[in-house]
């Protein structure tokens, strides 16, 4: 099992996200709302005020959304969240990275 997250930059497309889970079978997924580190710095610390330039097109919000998927998902469920987020490597668009979990319990069947 794994462990995938996306921090969403694009927020407007969270309904579509999660469309996209279901699709390839993913039923769950826990969503809380997050500001990034530059976000922060450049508005509650004034010495990094000059660090804004850095964080163009970066969301002053953005959802983070976690998801225990089996490995066999995993690939499944990138692909889907790259179809609908575009190119990762473009700023402001969003981070997707899995963690390998040694235990689960208490998860409801997926979707067959």
């Amino acid at each position: 099992m794994k462990l995938l997250v996306l921090i969403l930059n694009q927020v407007e497309k969270l309904e579509e996200v999660l469309e996209g889970f279901l699709e390839v079978g993913i039923t769950g997924a826990t969503i809380i709302d997050s500001v990034g580190m530059g976000q922060i710095l450049s508005q509650e610390v004034p010495i990094f005020a000059g660090l804004r330039f850095m964080f163009a097109g970066a969301e002053p919000h953005n959802k983070t959304i976690f998801s225990v998927v089996r490995e066999e998902k995993e690939s499944e469920a990138v692909d889907i969240l790259k179809k609908i987020l575009g190119d990762l490597q473009k700023p402001g668009t969003g981070i997707i990275f899995s963690i390998p979990l040694d235990l689960v319990e208490g998860l409801k069947p997926e979707i067959k």
